[in-house]
């Protein structure tokens, strides 16, 4: 087994644990659950940050599972990440409606996933740059 082997299941336990969870979640933002209704409601973002994000959650989520794209994806989770738990330290609570602190602690594993995979394939977003630049000579 090569060094690269486990590294790569690894980073792929990350992707997924960080995408199933996004996903997981789309279905309470775009069904409009009494739950996603009030949390967005109370940041005084409803219905565009509950929709709105969903949308961005389902990006990163794709940019996560294709490896080409990961750096991307795991940025913006870590943007959309930050935020939410954010919101919960300020405004929300831990304990959302008596779910336990468990939208809180998904949070915090799409955000040390995504902060994980960011940091190893991080030459992903170095090379569009390097790209990006020669091209605007």
């Amino acid at each position: 087994m090569s060094i690269n082997q486990p590294l790569n299941w690894i980073l792929w336990i990350l992707r997924l644990a960080a995408a199933v969870i996004m996903l997981q979640t789309l279905f309470f933002k775009f069904t409009g659950s009494e739950e996603s209704v009030y949390i967005f409601s109370t940041l005084g973002m409803e219905p565009w940050g509950r929709i709105g994000t969903g949308v961005l959650e389902l990006i990163a989520s794709i940019l996560l599972l294709w490896p080409r794209t990961t750096a991307f994806g795991a940025l913006l989770g870590i943007g959309l990440m930050g935020g939410a738990l954010f919101f919960h330290v300020t405004k929300l609570g831990i304990e959302v409606k008596g779910d336990g602190g468990l939208l809180f602690i998904y949070g915090v594993i799409v955000f040390i996933s995504c902060g994980v995979l960011l940091f190893v394939v991080q030459s992903q977003i170095k090379q569009v740059l390097v790209n990006f630049i020669h091209k605007q000579k």
